[in-house]
């Protein structure tokens, strides 16, 4: 009976922090006008997204057509539609094949999240995973991972960014695997710091004491008080790769020509720039833009709500 009295001792205090820590967040972020104002636009891109996906908004576009169909269905409109300035029929003006841009800015923002949430979800369990592995046991192994991300974080991001999406091909396959394997390097180091403080709490300590295999103690002591940082680098890993995709595809190693893509009107718009055709460019731009800004901003007012120092402070918020 004493045993089990002093496991639930020792327990309390991750599900203690874990409940006033959400609570705090939630009551801070609701306060933070910035905050709500960045969460309802990240709202509605997901909102243009779902739509995208299910045909609701730019039905012209969708996984069934091929870049031989767009080509087809570009030079049989382009004949009259090319280049057409922004109107009541065509909100964003038309490129080179005739093809509404306000269509393809709106499926870009499907591609963008995909390629957020897909590549976020490879690069946060390989960054926490070796965080926590290097914090808590320490010693050789935490030797072995500080030096093999080190290394990766030596090299320029662009540099192996480059190298991946050449070496994973074209696609949007090797984008997620190239974006994803380069961006975790930020969140281990982050995780190994956070660990290391962790495991010398009183309450893991005794959990050890009391037999408790490391198994038990990372997962039901360590890892739920990772989560703030968890959250937090998600938002910012968001940002990241849809910079990233930007990039590879403009220099023509990113996502495959006829998928619409920011990277995509944009690479497009270089050469009509130089007619005067400013539309594509400025609706890419735009959309990355406004997204890139609410999660920078969102990302900035959780990294603040989720501070563990605002436990103590519950009071005066």
């Amino acid at each position: 009976m004493d045993d089990f009295f002093n496991r639930q001792k020792i327990e309390m205090p991750t599900q203690q922090i874990s409940g006033s820590l959400s609570a705090v967040a939630i009551r801070h972020l609701r306060r933070n006008k910035i905050a709500m104002i960045s969460f309802g636009i990240i709202t509605l891109y997901c909102a243009i997204a779902i739509g995208a996906q299910f045909g609701w908004l730019a039905p012209g576009y969708n996984d069934k057509h091929t870049k031989e169909r767009i080509l087809e269905t570009g030079a049989r409109r382009s004949m009259l539609r090319e280049y057409e300035p922004p109107s009541r029929e065509f909100w964003f003006g038309t490129d080179i094949f005739g093809r509404d841009v306000f269509q393809m800015a709106v499926y870009g923002v499907r591609t963008a999240l995909m390629i957020g949430l897909i590549t976020s979800l490879i690069a946060i369990p390989i960054g926490l995973l070796m965080g926590v592995i290097a914090g808590y046991f320490g010693g050789i192994v935490d030797e072995i991972i500080v030096w093999f991300y080190s290394a990766v974080s030596s090299i320029p991001d662009l540099l192996l960014l480059l190298s991946l999406s050449l070496l994973f091909g074209r696609g949007l396959k090797g984008v997620y695997l190239a974006i994803g394997l380069t961006s975790w390097v930020s969140l281990c180091r982050l995780t190994r710091a956070e660990v290391a403080k962790l495991k010398n709490i009183e309450y893991v300590q005794a959990a050890r004491a009391l037999g408790a295999s490391h198994l038990r103690i990372i997962i039901r002591h360590i890892i739920p008080n990772l989560f703030h940082l968890v959250i937090i680098n998600f938002t910012l890993r968001f940002c990241y790769a849809i910079k990233a995709e930007v990039i590879l595809s403009y220099l023509g190693i990113g996502v495959e020509f006829g998928q619409p893509s920011w990277g995509n009107m944009i690479q497009g718009a270089n050469l009509e720039l130089q007619r005067g055709v400013w539309w594509s460019f400025a609706a890419a731009t735009a959309a990355m833009f406004f997204i890139v800004l609410a999660f920078n901003l969102f990302g900035d007012a959780l990294r603040d709500a989720l501070d563990p120092r605002l436990i103590n402070k519950t009071g005066s918020r």
